[in-house]
């Protein structure tokens, strides 16, 4: 190691130091640790451009052990990302900061995703390394690999016991995703002590089973052996790679290196300055680095700017022989490109007969798939329930990834992790799908897509009591009402085909919200007040002949038809009430003041929701002179016809809670 690269390797190290004593809060072990494996990979393998942090054939880099947010603060600050200054590392964890605790996507330039909790990270990182062979797959030409980028990610201990990542990388090695590399940050170390105390078994064997080629550097300082594995990585055409690097938490300070409290806490004054002086820094300098190594660190940005510049020239003359294909590399990265629909009588035509919302579902996949060739995704095992295969699209896989439907196995949570690596990859719009009941194993890297704004689809079938047999595990409760009390998360559950074409609309043009459907196993009829209006989430399905209605029913989904037919039932004893559908409570929260009142008046105190799932954010709607129709507990084992008699989901019933009204 050249004196250059051990002083560079050490700016890492005090910045990050620093910035965490300053904050008096966050994690010195991870950047400490790892600091040499980063630096390599950033100076000497990785392509990336810090003048151009968008440029598509960039390397990716996630920090899937997001806690040690330091060492990529460190690194896009001397690389110069953004012009991310010195007094921004000293705001760490401070409010309105460029430097949060956890890296945010779409907050500091050069995050390439919001890791949050560990092994996210894994999981993104599959979804970005399937992203790349995909697009390859479609835009190469012999002479122009115009998509030809490697997927590193990195994470500790931590990251490799949550399930997510053994889940993604066993789909990993399955696919052979070659351009994927691991950088494992080996310390043994976790926040109560020793791993040994829960972890002992062997990470290399599990790695090889799902089909990884794995290495190990001994020695995490070691610049030349941890350059070289990853050029062992890089070599590896057929295999996902792996490499263990063994590295000493809190590396450098003498008395924390090797320790669990080295891990989440602030070093301390003594213990940092005594840091510095080890690493052959000015103890009483603060967030200091010499001009000599940003002047490195600029040369090597400069170095990197110049593989863009090849690319750009490779890709100009790419699209100038072939045409075709730099119209359809437009078509891929065009954000607007089914917004045309909203007035496309097609695409909202529909056949006028009882159809379950899944199969009206899977008629609008196989609709928008032929008018967004970017489209891509997949079930959890569940393709034929959850009606999401696209006709004559190909399966990806390790022997074609040009297929655009996606198999994930039974595994949920990576499913949803690699939707987020596809999205933040860019070029892809992906969907994904599981029973309803199985969001729950969703959730967490929903969340993430939500706080990163980021367009998903999530096709959640099997939506209420309606699944019937299966009984309670199988039937959602209360998880219409979780997922819509995630901020920027739109939850559709519509009534028929007009509304299930609504939500796919706004699923397919929106660009920071992602969309969940909840749909119906059972057939629905197709009710003739339906119309595009429910991209206002709620709207009025039919009226009331009075100015003021008696009461208003508010249904959402397989109710609806219900609420309609008890509205017939009513008028028959002179009680004329109003049908509200409120397919999307999220957008209906979006509209105007008037428009809300227009649709429920405060006037009208004598209101009803029925919905077969919990009555979970119903009370804003129903107030305290209103009722609901709603689950109470969980559902049972029977026909769903039986179980929506059972539970009171019945025009008697409905009629019967007006008029006690």
């Amino acid at each position: 190691m050249s004196n250059i690269d051990t002083m560079s390797v050490n700016a890492i190290r005090v910045l990050a130091a620093d910035a965490v004593q300053k904050a008096k809060s966050g994690h010195p072990g991870l950047p400490l640790g790892s600091a040499a494996m980063a630096y390599e990979l950033w100076a000497k393998h990785m392509n990336h451009n810090p003048a151009d942090p968008n440029w598509p054939n960039r390397d990716r880099f996630i920090l899937s052990g997001g806690h040690g947010s330091t060492l990529l603060y460190s690194l896009l600050h001397l690389f110069g990302y953004g012009d991310l200054k010195a007094e921004d590392l000293a705001q760490f964890r401070q409010d309105g900061s460029l430097t949060p605790g956890h890296p945010e996507y779409g907050h500091t330039v050069g995050v390439e995703a919001t890791t949050g909790p560990l092994g996210a990270g894994m999981g993104m990182a599959v979804g970005m390394a399937m992203a790349e062979e995909h697009l390859a797959s479609i835009f190469n030409k012999e002479g122009y690999p115009v998509v030809d980028h490697y997927t590193y990610v990195l994470g500790g201990d931590g990251c490799m016991m949550e399930g997510i990542s053994s889940e993604a990388f066993s789909l990993a090695g399955t696919l052979g995703l070659s351009k994927l590399i691991v950088l494992y940050d080996s310390n043994s170390i976790s926040i109560e002590g020793s791993t040994d105390i829960a972890f002992t078994e062997n990470v290399q064997k599990r790695f090889e089973a799902f089909g990884f080629q794995t290495l190990v550097v001994e020695d995490g300082n070691n610049l030349e052996e941890i350059g070289k594995a990853i050029e062992e990585a890089k070599a590896d055409t057929t295999r996902p790679s792996m490499i263990t690097v063994k590295t000493l938490i809190g590396y450098g300070c003498p008395a924390k290196q090797g320790t669990a409290s080295a891990h989440g806490e602030p070093l301390g004054e003594e213990n940092v300055a005594a840091l510095k002086e080890n690493l052959g820094y000015p103890a009483d300098k603060f967030f200091y680095v010499p001009d000599e190594v940003y002047a490195n660190y600029k040369a090597i940005g400069q170095e990197k700017a110049k593989v863009e510049d090849e690319w750009n020239a490779l890709f100009a003359e790419y699209c100038e022989k072939y045409p075709d294909m730099k119209a359809l590399w437009d078509k891929y990265h065009d954000k607007h490109a089914a917004d045309y629909l909203i007035d496309d009588e097609d695409f909202w035509a529909y056949e006028d007969k009882p159809e379950a919302t899944r199969n009206l579902s899977g008629i609008m996949i196989n609709r928008i798939k032929d008018i967004l060739p970017n489209l891509i995704g997949g079930s959890a095992d569940l393709a034929p329930s959850n009606k999401t295969n696209m006709k004559d699209a190909g399966d990806f896989s390790k022997n074609d990834y040009s297929g655009r439907n996606l198999h994930f196995g039974v595994r949920e949570i990576a499913m949803a992790a690699i939707a987020n690596g596809l999205a933040l990859h860019g070029g892809l719009r992906p969907y994904i799908a599981t029973f309803f009941v199985f969001s729950d194993y969703t959730k967490p890297m929903a969340r993430l897509a939500a706080i990163m704004g980021l367009p998903i689809t999530y096709v959640f079938t099997h939506d209420s009591i309606g699944v019937g047999e299966d009984g309670p595990t199988h039937e959602p409760i209360e998880q219409l009402a979780m997922l819509r009390s995630l901020p920027n998360f739109n939850v559709f559950r519509p009534a028929d085909a007009t509304e299930t074409a609504a939500a796919w609309y706004y699923a397919i043009t929106n660009q920071t919200t992602p969309t969940a459907l909840a749909l119906t196993r059972q057939n629905l009829p197709q009710l003739a007040g339906s119309s595009k209006e429910a991209l206002k989430g709620g709207y009025i399905l039919e009226d009331s002949t009075k100015e003021v209605p008696d009461a208003i029913l508010i249904a959402s989904g397989s109710e609806v038809s219900l609420a309609v037919d008890a509205k017939a039932e009513l008028a028959k004893d002179g009680i004329d009430v109003r049908v509200v559908s409120m397919p999307c409570m999220d957008l209906y929260e979006q509209q105007s003041d008037e428009y809300k009142e227009s649709v429920l008046p405060k006037a009208v105190r004598k209101r009803v929701a029925v919905e077969a799932l919990s009555d979970f954010g119903w009370g804003k709607y129903v107030g305290l002179d209103g009722a609901t129709i709603t689950m109470k507990g969980f559902g049972a084992s029977a026909p769903y016809s039986v179980l929506f008699k059972k539970f009171g989901f019945t025009v008697d019933n409905v009629v019967a809670t007006v008029k006690a009204l």
